[in-house]
């Protein structure tokens, strides 16, 4: 599978992590951990320690990205323990989801896409989420000023309400807007929202 810069970018840091042994899990990840149960979808899993550490808690996860340093080390574990873990690498902005799952991560991706890719991929992901399940989503939002991890192919900065405005209908469980500092005097801005789909849900 072809890579991208963005994807080069993150699979280059995730193979330091590894050879460093640096497992633990980001905010975002501690935020998203509580709220998963059962069969769950990490869209775009990073080094895949939330996917393992929902394992470990006793959910049936399946992990996906685009690094193959990433979905190595995650097939190793999984081969290492008796988890309920699959991962597999794919071109996300493509991928088709073929089941419903009752919850759904996606941390730190749909802004390498482009805006009306994003988009459209959310509105996939949120479609596959059970009634009664749980999605976590998280984007970089307009005032981000560290853009070195990007591709030239283009990328999309949420306006700083727009990701909570697409669960219009579901029980937003946590909507956060929360800055962080990035090399060279730069910042990330992160938008995370929690939501439960309606267990009576229809479109």
């Amino acid at each position: 599978m072809s890579t991208n810069a963005s994807v080069r970018f993150f699979d280059e840091q995730f193979q330091r992590q590894v050879a460093a042994a640096e497992y633990a899990l980001n905010p975002f990840e501690l935020a998203a951990l509580p709220h998963l149960r059962g069969e769950v979808l990490d869209y775009g899993c990073g080094l895949g320690n939330l996917a393992v550490e929902a394992a470990r808690r006793g959910c049936s996860v399946t992990a996906l990205d685009a690094s193959p340093a990433a979905v190595t080390h995650i097939q190793a574990v999984a081969r290492q323990t008796s988890l309920r873990l699959t991962a597999a690498e794919a071109d996300l902005r493509n991928h088709e989801i073929a089941e419903d799952y009752d919850a759904i991560v996606c941390i730190g991706l749909l802004m390498f896409f482009d805006c009306p890719t994003a988009y459209r991929k959310l509105a996939d992901l949120l479609a596959h989420v059970r009634p009664g399940g749980v999605a976590v989503v998280n984007v970089l939002t307009e005032g981000t000023t560290f853009m070195a991890m990007f591709a030239p192919e283009g990328h999309c900065l949420f306006k700083s309400d727009d990701l909570t405005q697409r669960f219009a209908g579901w029980d937003v469980l946590s909507s956060k807007t929360e800055i962080f500092p990035a090399p060279g005097g730069t910042r990330k801005v992160f938008a995370t929202t929690i939501a439960r789909k309606p267990r009576e849900w229809s479109l």
